[in-house]
């Protein structure tokens, strides 16, 4: 099993990951239309300096998949100047629970320390447990809840 960085070649079975998270998102967000939705503009994230993304293979299948992104804090106030944003965090179903996206997190992990960043965030629906547990068993906590109401 190797991990490396996407190819354009990799941009079909992406794309399939791209709607599999979508799929997954669903039952989180009563708010997300029907259909096809894309979050990523992915060939743009693959070309970017500030951007790493990465798959996971083997047997020249690719298994899973997900992205580092250097940005600016949206305030003044933080006590950092640019933090690694993860996401397309994806791992086949089938594949789940045997450490693939710990091999991600840990690259991606690597790749921002290499970048002189030392804050690392991501956002994870508060009722998917599962992917809380795992993000929380490589070192992530809490930060801030978004709640929302609708009226009508």
């Amino acid at each position: 099993m190797i991990t490396r960085e996407a190819t354009e070649q990799d941009l079909d079975i992406l794309l399939e990951f791209e709607q599999g998270i979508v799929s997954a998102e669903r039952p989180f967000n009563s708010t997300l239309i029907e259909g096809k939705i894309h979050y990523y503009d992915l060939l743009h994230l693959i070309k970017s300096e500030d951007t790493l993304v990465l798959v996971t293979e083997d047997n020249n299948e690719i298994l899973a998949s997900g992205y580092a992104r250097i940005k600016s804090p949206e305030n003044s106030y933080s006590n950092f100047d640019r933090y690694a944003y993860l996401g397309f965090m994806y791992v086949k179903p089938e594949y789940r629970g045997k450490g693939i996206n710990k091999l991600i997190l840990d690259k991606l992990t690597s790749w921002a320390r290499s970048k002189d960043i030392s804050e690392i965030r991501l956002d994870v629906y508060s009722q998917n447990e599962s992917a809380i547990k795992a993000y929380e068993k490589a070192g992530f906590e809490s930060l801030l809840t978004t709640m929302r109401m609708k009226i009508e």
